[in-house]
């Protein structure tokens, strides 16, 4: 379940994104060898409160609320992805479009940071998000959200 903090939230949001898993402790790692730091992916519903998002200077908040949360893929992974609500298609694209590779990211955060085995990297989520709709398609309370990544798996939640 996805909470909505109806108190709180006036702008919930889905973000369907590859996920990354690091699979061992890693600091200051080149792109080259970015791929070597990865255990596995996982689908991850980056949800966002944009209106806590948008007050804030960091994004943390907004994404933060409680409750939100390779060897058998070719490196870099290049799968479809995408989400619907109440099984209206959203967000339909692809991994390979990705703004910043995953080894740029991952070279990126382990410059003067240590990433730990089992740390989960969010890797960005393509365009079909309710913010940017006209007017916005925000989530509500009993909206079901599925996430799909091809050859990873579905994930479905209920706004509460």
């Amino acid at each position: 379940l996805i909470p909505s903090y109806p108190e709180l939230v006036t702008s919930l949001d889905y973000e369907a994104e590859l996920a990354v898993i690091i699979g061992r402790d890693c600091k200051n790692v080149c792109e080259r060898d970015a791929a070597a730091c990865i255990f596995g992916y996982t689908v991850l519903n980056d949800v966002s409160a944009r209106n806590l998002q948008t007050e804030h200077n960091q994004w943390y908040f907004g994404k933060s609320l409680d409750g939100f949360t390779e060897d058998e893929i070719p490196y870099p992974p290049a799968l479809s992805i995408s989400s619907t609500v109440n099984g209206e298609l959203r967000q339909n694209s692809n991994t390979k479009y990705l703004l910043h590779s995953i080894s740029e990211i991952i070279a990126e955060l382990s410059q003067g940071m240590t990433l730990l085995a089992g740390t989960i990297i969010a890797t960005g989520t393509p365009a079909g998000v309710g913010m940017g709709f006209d007017p916005p398609k925000f989530l509500k309370s009993g909206d079901v959200v599925t996430c799909e990544i091809e050859k990873i798996g579905r994930l479905t939640n209920m706004v509460k």
